[in-house]
């Protein structure tokens, strides 16, 4: 090759390298300068939905986004729905509101429960984009501050949508990876979305009031695209989104679907169907039952299950504490096998405070030092320092001193000491907070339980008995609890809330009961 030859090729791959960058940098841009574009097509507006169990409408909800001075955006989220349980109706709400960077970088937010199932408030804001600084208010104990450090840019679940669709239109497939704040955690996790399918809807936005029937039906319609986005491995994403990143339809926490429409369609007609509502229609919307998952054998009785293996399929159960004490899990099949009262550990308490630190201190919502709980525990402890004799006692009395109530609030161990009534979580925050006030190392469990035929999301604590945790459930009277129980997480009121995964996807396949 000559050196006009060659300094034609190097000429040609010096300007097929120049291309090659600026296709890089036009078409695969770091994401956060895509967003700083794409921002700015955000258009303020408001969407409202019809809240469904089934083909019923039980709620309602809205979405307003606005632009603010400063160039930045605010997102408001409210959410409210009659639940019902056991023929009870009780009223829940849920308010989010968010304040995002003109690039919707999260900067501050407040998330709030009504007091059917609260009260509980958390504000949130982020310092030198690197600290996240959370306070958290429930019930009626003391504010609960945490910081937690950022290592990457914060969305909240409402901006993502937005991050995905502004300004284009993804392809099935695609996969994008955020830092989302999870509102039921408290606690930011890592998120990957996938573009799952696209597809055309068609939606009221407009009403006009039908005079026969007094309820509001569609004036004019209009089609929308929009791309169904999904996280990976389930959780607090999913759905379906225009074009703009604004909800078209939806499913929430596997019970709930959501539906844009006009708003009185949305509201006026909720509001008319509420007052109508009769026995039999209550009956059909019981949250609990909806909740329920049939199981393929029949067993005579919760006391008698001493051991229960059973095949467990659907969602992503890798994250969930399956395995560890008294159950074993192994490909897709659980065993659990209940300890016999004669087998179980004793040690004299209290406990090492080094050791079982976390599981010894008080929390929000268990006040394990509160003079009401400490002299109750001592009470039912009788001087007694054997750990599992205490344990015993606990469950007992617990069990005949809380009155079972269905309820949604959360459970406070200080107020249940005086009410006396709940329902599975109140039962198992005493039984923690009086354990801890007596040095016994006591923690919440919750997964499934096994009753009347079917296994229903429930609750119970677990206490240290000297080689390991040990299962009691003081909402049923049993020590130790049996082996219908099956546990997936370990944890408070907040980390329950990672049940709401398994809701409508979750079979359960007993393959033996005894």
């Amino acid at each position: 090759m000559n050196r006009r030859a060659a300094m034609a090729t190097v000429l040609v791959l010096a300007w097929a390298a120049g291309l090659a960058m600026l296709v890089h940098r036009e078409y695969f841009r770091p994401h956060e300068e895509r967003l700083l574009e794409a921002a700015l097509l955000v258009a303020p507006g408001a969407n409202y939905f019809e809240v469904m169990h089934g083909d019923r409408q039980i709620g309602f909800a809205s979405s307003t986004l606005d632009t603010v001075p400063n160039g930045g955006v605010e997102i408001s989220d409210f959410f409210t729905a009659d639940l019902v349980t056991e023929g009870r109706v009780q009223r829940a709400t849920a308010r989010i509101y968010t304040r995002m960077t003109r690039g919707l970088r999260l900067r501050a937010f407040s998330f709030e429960l009504g007091p059917a199932i609260g009260p509980l408030k958390a504000v949130g804001s982020i310092t030198d984009d690197s600290v996240l600084t959370v306070v958290q208010t429930a019930g009626r104990a003391r504010p609960d501050t945490q910081r937690i450090q950022l290592l990457a840019p914060l969305y909240m679940p409402s901006v993502v949508p937005l991050a995905v669709l502004l300004g284009r239109a993804p392809k099935s497939g695609s996969t994008f990876h955020f830092s989302v704040f999870d509102p039921t955690a408290l606690k930011p996790v890592d998120a990957t979305i996938r573009v799952a399918a696209e597809s055309l809807f068609v939606i009221a936005d407009s009403a006009r009031l039908d005079s026969l029937t007094g309820h509001y039906e569609p004036a004019h319609r209009d089609t929308v695209r929009a791309w169904r986005l999904e996280q990976e491995g389930g959780g607090i994403l999913g759905g379906w989104f225009d074009e703009k990143g604004r909800m078209v339809q939806a499913r929430q926490f596997g019970l709930f679907g959501l539906r844009r429409t006009a708003y009185e369609i949305a509201f006026r007609n909720w509001q008319l169907d509420a007052r109508q509502r009769t026995a039999a229609a209550l009956a059909s919307e019981d949250i609990v039952e909806s909740t329920a998952i049939a199981s393929s054998a029949t067993m005579s009785g919760m006391s008698d299950i001493g051991l229960l293996r059973a095949r467990l399929r659907g969602g992503d159960l890798r994250a969930f504490a399956l395995a560890g004490g008294r159950q074993r899990w192994r490909g897709d099949t659980l065993t659990v096998i209940r300890e016999g009262v004669a087998s179980l550990s004793t040690y004299r308490l209290p406990a090492d405070r080094m050791r079982f630190a976390a599981e010894l201190s008080a929390e929000p919502l268990l006040e394990s030092t509160d003079p009401l709980v400490v002299n109750m525990a001592r009470r039912i402890a009788r001087g007694s320092s054997d750990a599992r004799d205490v344990a015993e006692r606990l469950t007992r009395t617990v069990h005949d001193y809380v009155k079972s109530t269905p309820m949604l609030t959360l459970p406070d161990a200080r107020q249940v000491l005086l009410t006396r009534r709940g329902d599975c979580n109140e039962h198992t925050q005493l039984y923690v907070a009086l354990a801890r006030a007596l040095g016994l190392p006591a923690r919440a469990a919750a997964g499934l339980a096994y009753l009347d035929g079917k296994f229903y999301y429930h609750a119970w604590p677990e206490v240290w008995l000297g080689s390991d945790w040990v299962a009691v459930d003081p909402t049923f009277g049993q020590f130790p609890a049996d082996a219908g129980h099956l546990r997936f997480v370990v944890g408070g009121y907040l980390k329950q809330a990672e049940l709401i995964r398994l809701v409508g996807v979750l079979t359960i396949d007993v393959l033996a009961a005894r």
